[in-house]
């Protein structure tokens, strides 16, 4: 879910043309696959077997458009949860349990809300894990594991400078120090809207930490603690305080008087503490290679039930468009 700040940070539109290197929260790449790549009721893309495939559609097909713009992108899988987060991990339980009861009671009664049910109940299991993590290798694109939290693994690597931008649909690696933040990066293009035949069209956006703090007149501390009256993965947040409350609040009073105000008793420091220093690890490598087209016609197709002319013809327009970018590198020596 991440920090809802919302509107209140500044950002600009980006081409995917102009991002060369990039770190991406996993899980929350392939959340979004698995919530949105979905049958009309809310039935997911599954294969012959029954396994669910509407990850490894999206990691294919969204991956393929990224390497066609030419960027090397890597995915961050998240570790160990932290303490601080289990709460917020049993909770998230719930409400995808929940919504499972409700998509199966919609589905049979032919509700409109059965999608909107559907997307909430989507899980990462093994079985979605290990697949996209194969896939990915077969793509070429490499896995970082990330000790506790992706997010802060990926904007580790961006401040190290080993890739030049974080992506994450949500704002929290900011909080955890990410220069330069891409959102949309993943589900860029034109989109319908759940339960409407409305379409809209989503583009990359970037957020730079040194121009949403001068705009914001704060420092990251401060942003750190803005998260905090509203809500972290870490913490539920001060009921009834939204973003432009709580910014006015800490640049008024500072977390520890605003949180006094307000009655009430939130481990601001430690939070605080672990955003500032998370738990990260310099124990990975990105090396990009070569896509391996058998093993991928084998994968998908073979096993997972991919059209193998879909598959082939999405391999040609990365290898074509590779091709190009690599004749353009070498008429700039001639």
């Amino acid at each position: 879910m991440g920090v809802p700040l919302g509107d209140l940070l500044p950002r600009t539109k980006i081409k995917l043309e102009q991002i060369d290197t990039v770190a991406i929260d996993a899980y929350n790449a392939i959340y979004q696959f698995l919530s949105i790549i979905r049958q009309r009721d809310g039935t997911p893309l599954m294969d012959s077997e029954g396994r669910i495939t509407s990850h490894l559609s999206g990691l294919f097909y969204r991956n393929a458009h990224i390497l066609e713009a030419g960027v090397r992108s890597s995915y961050v899988f998240d570790g160990k949860p932290p303490e601080l987060k289990q709460s917020t991990v049993l909770k998230r339980k719930e409400i995808r349990e929940h919504a499972a009861r409700e998509w199966v009671q919609a589905k049979a009664e032919g509700r409109a809300d059965a999608f909107k049910y559907a997307q909430a109940s989507s899980r990462i299991d093994d079985q979605v894990l290990e697949s996209s993590k194969l896939l990915l290798h077969y793509l070429g694109i490499p896995v970082v594991e990330a000790p506790s939290e992706g997010e802060a693994q990926a904007a580790y690597m961006t401040m190290k400078g080993d890739v030049s931008f974080t992506g994450s649909q949500d704002v929290d690696a900011l909080l955890f120090g990410a220069p330069r933040l891409v959102r949309n990066i993943t589900i860029t293009g034109r989109r319908k809207l759940p339960g409407s035949n409305v379409h809209i069209s989503v583009s990359p956006e970037l957020l730079e930490l040194e121009d949403v703090l001068k705009f914001l007149e704060i420092t990251r501390e401060q942003l750190i603690e803005v998260g905090i009256l509203v809500g972290t993965d870490y913490n539920k947040g001060v009921k009834g305080i939204g973003p432009k409350t709580a910014l006015k609040m800490i640049k008024s009073y500072g977390i520890e008087d605003a949180l006094r105000k307000l009655d009430e008793d939130i481990d601001y420091a430690l939070i605080k503490a672990f955003f500032l220093d998370p738990d990260v690890t310099d124990d990975y490598t990105l090396a990009w290679a070569p896509i391996q087209q058998e093993a991928l016609f084998d994968f998908l197709c073979d096993e997972y039930d991919f059209s193998r002319e879909r598959v082939n013809t999405t391999l040609q327009r990365i290898s074509d468009a590779q091709n190009k970018a690599d004749q353009r590198s070498l008429a700039q020596w001639l």
